[in-house]
C-alpha cells in the first residue's frame, strides 16, 4: 500500500470516528426535558451537597471550605425542602436517599482531610455546580410543572452564587 494511500486510509478512519462521536453527543443533546428526571437529579444531587458539606465542615483545614460546606448544608436542605414541596404538588416523586454514584463520591470524601480534602472538595464542587447551573438553566426554561419550573427559576441564582463562590476560593489557593 502506498504511503499516500495510508494517509487517506487514515484520515477516512479520524473522520468517521469524529462523526459517530458527536452523533453520540446530538443523541444526547437532543434527549427532550423531562420534569420528573430534574426533580431526581435535583433531589439527589441536593441531597449529596448536604453530605459533603457536613464533610467540609468537619474535614476541611481551611475556614473557607468550612464556610462553603456550611452554606451547602444551609442553602442545599433549604432547597431540598423547596423542591419537596414543588413536586409533591406537582405530582413528582422524590428520591429519599443517595443513589449508589452520589453514595460513592461521598463515601470517597469520607476519608479525605486536610489540604487533600480541600483541593478535592473544591474541584468537585466547581465541576457539580458547573453542571447544576446548567441544568437548572434548562429547567428554567423547559420544565412543563409550572411549580418544578418555579422552583428552577428561583433556585439558580443560587447555584451560580455557589459556583462563583467556589470559583473564587479557587483562585486564592
Amino acid at each position: 500500500m502506498s504511503r499516500l494511500a495510508k494517509w487517506a486510509l487514515v484520515l477516512v478512519a479520524g473522520v468517521l470516528f469524529t462523526a459517530s462521536g458527536r452523533a453520540d453527543d446530538t443523541k444526547k443533546a437532543d434527549k427532550p426535558f423531562s420534569d420528573a428526571e430534574f426533580v431526581k437529579k435535583a433531589a439527589v444531587g441536593g441531597m449529596t451537597e448536604v453530605e459533603l458539606g457536613r464533610l467540609a465542615a468537619a474535614n476541611g483545614k481551611s475556614d473557607a471550605v468550612k464556610k462553603f460546606g456550611q452554606k451547602m448544608i444551609d442553602d442545599h436542605s433549604k432547597a431540598n425542602d423547596a423542591l419537596k414541596a414543588a413536586a409533591k404538588k406537582g405530582g413528582f416523586d422524590v428520591p429519599d436517599k443517595l443513589d449508589a454514584e452520589h453514595q460513592k463520591v461521598v463515601d470517597k470524601f469520607k476519608d479525605l482531610k486536610g489540604d487533600e480534602f480541600d483541593k478535592a472538595y473544591i474541584k468537585d464542587m466547581i465541576e457539580d455546580h458547573e453542571k447544576d447551573v446548567a441544568e437548572f438553566t434548562t429547567a428554567s426554561k423547559e420544565a412543563k410543572d409550572a411549580g418544578i419550573k418555579d422552583f428552577a427559576t428561583k433556585t439558580l441564582p443560587v447555584v451560580q452564587g455557589h459556583l462563583d463562590m467556589i470559583k473564587k476560593m479557587d483562585k486564592s489557593k
